[in-house]
């Protein structure tokens, strides 16, 4: 029986400083900060959790033992795109009110299950950050 993927359980994003990237999430996107221990010895680690997904904050020094990840791990690469509830125009006021700058948007984007109102701004590190809402 062939392999077919089901759902993305969780991904790593890459930051120069865990606190300030957790801290921004928080605030900008509503994420909960969780602290965990990976087990086997390792040091703590830091994840973002949100509705039933996990994102996982790897320092950019990270050990490769205790890291295995990507072979070109850089801060600021990933392009990610969350949904929301919120309309384009309450995402706008929110970024605003918290000084985030808006990079594009509101704009009709393609998403996994059709057209998105997208909103894009950048976190600490620079990655591009979409906050959309489906049009249904």
């Amino acid at each position: 029986m062939p392999v077919k993927v089901q759902a993305l359980d969780h991904l790593v994003i890459n930051v120069a400083d865990v606190a300030v990237a957790a801290e921004w999430y928080r605030k900008i996107l509503g994420m909960e900060v969780k602290v965990f221990d990976p087990g086997g010895g390792k040091a703590p680690r830091t994840s973002l959790h949100f509705g039933q997904q996990k994102i996982n904050v790897r320092p950019r020094d990270a050990d490769k033992v205790e890291w295995f990840t990507a072979k070109h791990e850089t801060p600021g690469s990933e392009d990610l795109c969350f949904l929301t509830a919120s309309t384009p125009d309450e995402v706008v006021a929110h970024l605003r009110a918290h000084g985030v700058a808006i990079e594009d948007g509101p704009s009709l984007r393609q998403g996994a299950r059709g057209t998105l109102r997208s909103v894009y701004c950048r976190d600490p590190d620079g990655s591009l950050i979409e906050i959309s809402s489906y049009e249904d």
